[in-house]
């Protein structure tokens, strides 16, 4: 008897699981903690998005395709900030989609405390904070 291949997960159950594994925040609790340097925000949007829309100022730029050589602080291709695994850090895609996958990964190398920021850039930029032209 042949054995059924499990149900595929969807796009829309796999963000409710890696949400569910940490507390995404919003806009303003973003920039209060990046104000205070208490988070290292990271821009994972594609070139022609941060061509188009700008950048938040101070935030470290990182292709999504990259994102976990850069930030693993044990690393040998590390972005400098990637300094230790209590690291606080934000990511930041266009909507608030893809960074709640990269976060989930980045907690699978040990920083436990990364997040990302709900509605991602556009939320950002909708809320007043800085941007500053690519």
């Amino acid at each position: 008897m042949a054995v059924s291949a499990p149900r595929p997960t969807g796009i829309d159950e796999l963000l409710e699981r890696v949400r569910s594994g940490y507390t995404r925040i919003g806009a303003r609790e973003a920039y209060a903690a990046y104000r205070a340097g208490e988070a290292l925000l990271v821009d994972i949007r594609y070139q022609a998005l941060r061509e188009r829309d700008g950048l938040i100022p101070g935030a470290l730029v990182v292709e999504r395709n990259e994102l976990e050589w850069r930030l693993d602080p044990q690393g040998s291709h590390r972005a400098a900030e990637a300094t230790s695994h209590e690291l606080r850090v934000v990511v930041v895609c266009n909507e608030g989609y893809a960074s709640s996958l990269a976060a989930a990964s980045l907690h699978q190398l040990g920083l436990h405390r990364a997040t990302d920021l709900i509605g991602g850039f556009q939320a950002w930029k909708a809320a007043g904070h800085p941007v500053e032209p690519a």
